[in-house]
């Protein structure tokens, strides 16, 4: 397993990485209606170039098993992780766990104190595990369909 940045090309990867995620993983604590909103069956070249730019503005870190991708996730200088996607196939492997510690150890190179990030409740108990406590309780609206989430937070030690 190698932790390293994600390369300029490989969203359409990690795209199916976050749809294994959320289709294989999430669909347990929400609807699929709810999933269709999130992740939807139908994906146009807006939706793709949305990606293409999001993906590319975070500069995420992914995980590569064996020449395969299997995770990604990113953390910005505010302390916010946007994307934290293990693929379905690798879950509960250890994968998620090894990301999130390059990400406290990134966070905590330059300098900051606390990450956040808005926690599916199918990614709460991978977040409290790592330490993280629920802030607040919300339901976001996605493509006209509301989906219950948790903010999260942990203070982080100095290295």
């Amino acid at each position: 397993m190698q932790i390293r940045r994600y390369a300029e090309g490989e969203e359409a990867a990690l795209r199916a990485i976050f749809r294994s995620s959320v289709r294989g993983l999430a669909c347990q604590q929400y609807t699929p209606l709810q999933i269709d909103a999130w992740s939807p069956p139908e994906e146009g070249a807006e939706l793709r170039e949305q990606w293409v730019r999001r993906i590319r503005s975070n500069q995420p870190w992914v995980v590569d098993v064996d020449g395969r991708l299997a995770a990604f996730a990113d953390v910005q200088p505010s302390g916010y992780i946007d994307h934290f996607f293990v693929a379905a196939e690798f879950a509960r492997h250890g994968i998620g766990m090894a990301l999130m510690r390059h990400l406290h150890d990134v966070a905590r190179a330059r300098g900051t104190v606390k990450l956040f990030a808005h926690v599916s409740l199918a990614a709460e108990p991978f977040f409290r595990q790592a330490g993280f406590i629920v802030e607040a309780r919300q339901r976001p609206t996605i493509r006209g369909v509301e989906l219950d989430n948790a903010v999260m937070s942990k203070m982080l030690d100095a290295a």
